[in-house]
């Protein structure tokens, strides 16, 4: 591949008259979807115009948004943004805009991300999923004591307790299941 086809990491998307879009990285026509997919899946490319070698990836973009809002379901954009995005135009704040928006695009990833580490941290850290994975274990202890010792499908065979604590979880169990036997008998006469 030419170095004019491809400079550093982004791909270079030709885009002819007859509206098609070709991807010189794959060498194969593309939609835009397939776009749409580059873009979300984090593929840095520039889309020219094969005629003239104008960069014309705003205008493609903008067209993947209007056709991602037009598509149904539920739209990204406000009514009440798009109004006062339309109203910036002309506007002598107009040129601050778009490092405004893109610095906002930036915090909300970061608060995103510092959000996703947040929640995975405290799973580690929360009573309730200690709580969960306790009772998973006597779950577990309670099914291996049904099958006469073989571990159940899917378990695996050495939980994570502690053997002292597994033989009193086990025992506590076998007690439990007697106390409930007594009570089925009594009611069965």
């Amino acid at each position: 591949m030419a170095d004019s086809e491809k400079s550093g990491d982004v791909i270079i998307i030709k885009k002819y008259a007859n509206r098609r879009l070709y991807n010189t990285d794959s060498s194969s026509y593309i939609t835009l979807d397939h776009l749409a997919e580059m873009t979300r899946n984090g593929v840095d490319f520039q889309v020219i115009d094969a005629k003239s070698g104008a960069d014309i990836t705003h205008q493609i973009l903008t067209q993947i948004i209007m056709d991602e809002e037009a598509a149904g379901g539920s739209q990204m954009l406000p009514v009440s943004f798009l109004r006062d995005l339309i109203g910036m135009y002309g506007n002598s704040m107009q040129s601050m805009i778009p490092h405004y928006l893109e610095m906002s695009m930036q915090h909300f990833r970061d608060n995103q991300l510092k959000m996703r580490k947040a929640l995975e941290d405290s799973i580690g850290t929360n009573p309730l999923a200690k709580l969960a994975q306790q009772n998973m274990a006597m779950f577990q202890a309670a099914t291996e004591a049904f099958m006469a010792g073989r571990p159940a499908m899917g378990m695996n065979p050495d939980p994570a307790p502690e053997p002292e604590k597994k033989g009193d979880d086990i025992d506590m169990l076998r007690r439990q299941m007697a106390e409930m036997q007594k009570q089925l008998d009594k009611l069965g006469k």
